[in-house]
């Protein structure tokens, strides 16, 4: 089974440069734009399935980069949950905080970083139990590189790789194992 994880479009939170997590952050116009540049990479495959994050700017960019489908919606795909981090400016963060984080969210009132990855696995282990040949799934930044950490074994530090608005990685499960068969940005 080929699984191409996309991440949505620029959202109005992202432009605004903030904490977004479970915010309900629609997409810009650009976000429109960004998931209109994944289409030609989606485009002719014949999806068995397309699911997206239930939150709205995933289901935006799926009905943008594949027009005419209905995701089923899933909070297994969402963000990690910030809690009170949610929607506030990401550069005034305040030292004590970004020590916070360091751990995951729920000092926050959010999800640990293994309560996340726990969920991302279990979305996964859902696809392991189908016949399907091919599934697009929009999701969100954090989904992406997690799976990325998880496949490999280890966390990738953030700034040594680069997951652009629509970025589409494509996943292989062999039956066994998941591998990373391919990562794309869009833009």
């Amino acid at each position: 089974m080929k699984l191409y994880l996309i991440r949505h479009g620029e959202s109005e939170s992202n432009a605004a440069d903030l904490w977004t997590g479970w915010l309900d952050a629609p997409l810009t116009e650009k976000g429109f734009e960004d998931a209109k540049q994944a289409r030609p990479f989606l485009e002719g495959i014949p999806f068995d399935k397309i699911y997206a994050s239930d939150l709205l700017r995933a289901c935006q960019t799926a009905q943008t980069a594949i027009p005419g489908c209905t995701p089923e919606k899933t909070p297994l795909l969402r963000e990690i949950n910030l809690g009170s981090l949610a929607g506030t400016p990401r550069s005034n963060t305040p030292e004590n905080i970004k020590a916070l984080i360091s751990q995951g969210y729920t000092a926050l009132g959010g999800e640990s970083r293994e309560e996340f990855k726990n969920r991302l696995r279990q979305f996964l282990s859902t696809l392991e139990q189908q016949d399907f040949q091919t599934v697009a799934a929009f999701a969100h930044a954090g989904c992406l590189m997690t799976i990325l950490d998880d496949l490999i074994g280890f966390k990738i530090p953030r700034k040594t790789i680069r997951c652009n608005n629509c970025c589409i990685a494509v996943l292989e499960y062999n039956g066994e194992t998941w591998a990373l068969y391919s990562w794309i940005n869009t833009q």
